[in-house]
């Protein structure tokens, strides 16, 4: 089975200063626990640079689409995603289930 990830994607908020203290200061130690306990085996976080339409990107890597579906619609995963609507203050965060075919070169 492929490896999976969840991907969320924030708009560029109101106010860039407040959102990356709520990201880093609130978000962050509530989602990484539960993304640990689910088998999580790697976060990639991203701060686009220049002017865009998004301004974060995360990407929450699973072993199998399965240990991230039951991730996803945990209690404790489903606050997470709350969470994120709540600080995402430049309109819904964008939010995707992905596999992956890895290429190394």
């Amino acid at each position: 089975m492929p490896a999976a990830k969840l991907v969320v994607i924030y708009p560029t908020p109101r106010d860039v200063a407040a959102f990356e203290r709520a990201y880093s200061d609130e978000h962050i130690p509530i989602a990484a626990p539960v993304f640990e306990a689910a088998g999580a085996t790697k976060v990639v976080l991203t701060k686009i640079s220049g002017t865009a339409p998004y301004h974060r990107l995360a990407e929450i890597h699973f072993p199998s689409l399965d240990a991230l579906n039951a991730c996803a619609g945990s209690k404790d995963g489903k606050k997470v995603v709350d969470h994120a609507h709540e600080i995402s203050t430049g309109g819904a965060p964008l939010i995707m289930i992905a596999t992956e075919d890895v290429v190394t070169f």
